[in-house]
């Protein structure tokens, strides 16, 4: 019946049977089944029952026994997978079949996107219910992918060729599985390497694991093998920037070659291009399978390198938790905070310096909100399962504020004594730096602040002196080359189309140089080399010559604060005018998208890692002065890479390398990269030589860490 068919009187009644239905003392139940489905329990329809259901009633969820409010599904709504943790019914697979709305048309609950699609990212769609997936990665005998993709994930086990398991492992990884349940882990993940071997040299299978859980524990457990999907989809921005340099290196190397020359390999050390000679490389690798081979396991994964060797003691000791007997209280507290704006990574970074302090003996506490929390008293002592699942979270778990400890010494310094602090890692961007200088300078007034205190640096602005690299700024680098791929094949239908495209990094330039590298731009605009009118000219010029040729589109970044009136609206309006007749302009500002999405690969392992690196230097600082107060310089460092090293460096000594009126430091290693952008967009231009012009033979006795 159509609703002007229904009686006035009839709808007034109907309308005052809404207005008194009170669902006080009753509760409506809401199931789901079946496997998971994008949007089955957040989007649209979903998001109706839930708020339909809001009169007065209360809503819960048999699965999980949780009860719901206004806000919790608005809150979902851009999660994939499950929040309601319900299991699968018999039968319940139809809920993906296309169903028919009361119009008669199509509407469908789930959206199949192609398999293996980051397969260990989030476990979105894994933690809707109880399982426990094996996931088989490429390698033949190597097993670095499935090392740096469990520590990037946080697999609860992991099987490589070069350190396999001892003798009864079966029994210790069901025991392992069983804790992490028994903390409410409803995700496990086991990552195997193909040539994955037991101490025995016997093959270790992927069906082998699964009947073992399935056996022993009774576990729903799956097997993924990823295959050549590994092999395909687009290079990151780190792999294409990688190329251009290491391709720059090569061609170097080869135009200083002589015929006495021995062949070399190109490779990177930290953040610095190296030359070694390519049959110590060919001898390295044989040597680990021979090792292997002779069940040398340690010799073998020292013959990989500093990097693999790193790593493996990282995962080791962030994924199994020694029992509280094992372990020896040092009776320090040790405590963390966030600063500045969010970064990709900073979980990642937060989630391994609260293990390794926990592993190291320490007591853990979290500080949210940054200094305004620390000042308001928002401390928890944080454990081991807390912060379970961080690695792949994106944005600050533990909130993060811009605001300065300056104005609040006073209160900070209690909230130290009242929770006994001993020692203080930062985890932030440029106003953590700010924060450490101002922590150091009140030492003379506040004894508390006389205790260890390390930042590490967490911003997409790249902006942090000290550090060559900084956590987020490789996430923030892929979501602009990812954005400048899409405008670009936007631009390949138009033709003749140039897009004018605004980073942030404030006044830093690192995104927009590096992202024009990786997205194969015609020109950057970046504070660090100052521009006029003729260099926009040059440009125009450049790309009406471009628009000539087979590839008739431009692209062109700009730093947010390049120039205080060489705005982005300026440049897209010469552009548009000096281009009339020749192509059209657009311009896009991508704002805060720079600053969300889940952490890369790179920046996960990179925050789990340095953290760790800063942990164990805390650490180390507080047995050495147990009882003692710290007033050295050498006690607030900065912790970053500096070409090929993790270096502690002090804030005193840092303060002449930083230009505080911009906030960026006086010098900038990526600016050396700057000549190679405008080289492959076709301009005449310069390049500095390599920074290694000899071959460098390979070491096996260098004790201090690999910086990556």
């Amino acid at each position: 019946m159509a609703h002007d068919d229904v009686p006035s009187i009839a709808r007034t009644s109907f309308r005052k049977f809404l207005e008194h239905l009170s669902g006080d003392g009753k509760a409506i139940g809401v199931l789901t089944s079946g496997g998971d489905a994008q949007g089955l329990p957040r989007h649209g329809g979903r998001q109706q029952k839930y708020r339909r259901g809001r009169l007065g009633k209360r809503l819960q969820h048999p699965a999980s026994g949780w009860d719901s409010h206004w806000q919790r599904p608005v809150q979902r709504l851009p999660k994939p997978g499950r929040p309601l943790e319900s299991s699968s019914q018999p039968g319940a697979e139809g809920h993906h079949q296309p169903v028919r709305d009361r119009r008669g048309r199509q509407s469908h609950w789930g959206q199949y996107l192609p398999g293996g699609v980051e397969p260990t990212a989030g476990g979105a769609g894994r933690a809707g219910h109880q399982r426990t997936f094996v996931l088989e990665v490429m390698g033949r005998h190597c097993g670095y992918l499935a090392l740096v993709s469990a520590l990037a994930c946080g697999a609860d086990w992991v099987f490589l060729p070069e350190s396999p398991p001892e003798d009864g492992w079966q029994e210790t990884m069901c025991t392992k599985l069983l804790e992490n349940r028994a903390q409410k882990k409803r995700l496990n993940i086991i990552i195997v390497a193909e040539g994955a071997i037991d101490s025995q040299n016997k093959p270790i299978s992927s069906e082998q694991i699964k009947e073992l859980v399935v056996q022993q524990l009774g576990y729903d457990t799956r097997v993924t093998i990823l295959g050549h999907v590994q092999r395909g989809g687009t290079p990151s921005a780190f792999d294409r920037i990688l190329a251009s340099r290491l391709g720059v290196e090569a061609v170097v190397a080869l135009l200083q070659a002589t015929p006495k020359t021995p062949a070399c390999v190109v490779s990177l050390s930290g953040n610095q291009a190296v030359r070694v000679p390519l049959m110590e490389c060919v001898q390295m690798t044989q040597g680990v399978q021979k090792a292997m081979d002779e069940r040398r396991f340690k010799d073998a994964v020292q013959l990989r390198g500093r990097s693999f060797e790193g790593n493996l003691n990282i995962y080791k000791q962030l994924a199994i938790k020694l029992p509280d007997s094992q372990i020896e209280k040092t009776g320090f507290n040790v405590a963390v905070i966030n600063v500045g704006a969010p970064a990709a990574g900073m979980n990642a970074a937060v989630r391994s310096s609260v293990r390794f302090g926990i592993s190291e003996g320490h007591k853990m506490f979290a500080i949210y909100d940054g200094f305004e929390g620390f000042a308001k008293g928002q401390i928890k002592e944080i454990g081991w399962s807390d912060v379970g699942g961080w690695t792949g979270q994106g944005g600050s778990i533990l909130g993060t504020k811009r605001l300065l400890p300056g104005k609040q010494l006073e209160e900070i310094a209690a909230q130290m004594c009242a929770h006994n602090i001993n020692a203080l890692l930062m985890i932030g961007g440029f106003e953590a730096y700010l924060g450490l200088l101002e922590l150091s300078a009140a030492r003379e007034q506040h004894e508390e602040f006389r205790v260890p205190m390390v930042m590490v640096p967490a911003t997409v602005s790249n902006n942090v002196p000290g550090s060559d690299f900084s956590i987020g700024a490789d996430t923030a680098l892929n979501t602009i080359t990812d954005t400048c791929d899409r405008i670009k094949q936007s631009a390949s239908g138009t033709k003749r189309r140039v897009f004018i495209i605004e980073t942030m990094g404030g006044y830093c330039g690192y995104l927009a140089n590096m992202g024009a590298l990786a997205a194969g731009a015609d020109a950057a605009y970046i504070f660090e080399e100052p521009f006029d009118i003729r260099d926009l000219q040059s440009n125009v010029e450049h790309l009406t010559e471009k628009m000539k040729t087979t590839i008739q589109r431009g692209l062109v970044l700009r730093n947010e604060s390049c120039s205080e009136n060489y705005t982005t609206d300026f440049i897209y309006q010469l552009y548009s005018e000096e281009g009339k007749g020749v192509f059209d302009c657009r311009k896009n500002v991508l704002g805060h998208m720079q600053q969300g999405g889940a952490p890369s690969p790179f920046d996960r392992n990179f925050g789990t890692k340095i953290s760790a690196r800063a942990m164990q230097w805390l650490s180390m600082k507080l047995k050495e002065g147990r009882g003692k107060k710290f007033v050295n310089d050498d006690s607030v460092c900065v912790l970053g890479i500096c070409k090929r090293k993790l270096c502690f460096r002090p804030v005193a000594e840092l303060k002449k390398e930083t230009d505080f009126e911009h906030r960026i430091p006086k010098e900038q290693w990526w600016l050396k990269l700057r000549p190679l952008m405008k080289i492959l967009a076709k301009y005449k231009a310069s390049l500095e030589l390599s920074d290694s012009t000899q071959l460098e033979h390979i070491r096996h006795d260098q004790e201090e860490p690999a910086a990556i």
